[in-house]
């Protein structure tokens, strides 16, 4: 347990930082489960039009330290190879 209040002061920050960034990271795998869902489901408009808007999404997720910058990359290009697959 923190005894120092500085110790004390880091722990609470810490909570409020993961609760932001397990709700960040949540946000985003929704956005790539709905890319998933419509390439399941074999629309290739409906996939394209998911993808688009998980795109940014996943970018912001990098930014703030959610997710590092080649895994975001290499989501982005494993979901838009197989939405183009789908032509």
């Amino acid at each position: 347990m923190a005894n120092s209040p500085q110790a004390k002061k880091r722990a609470r920050q810490n909570e409020k930082r993961f609760a932001v960034n397990k709700a960040r990271r949540s946000r985003i795998r929704t956005y790539l489960r709905k890319v998933e869902e419509a390439i399941a489901s074999g629309d290739k408009d409906a996939a394209n039009t998911a993808l688009k808007v998980a795109q940014p999404e996943l970018m912001r997720g990098v930014t703030k330290g959610v997710y590092h910058k080649n895994t975001a990359s290499r989501k982005m290009s494993r979901l838009s190879a197989r939405v183009k697959a789908l032509g």
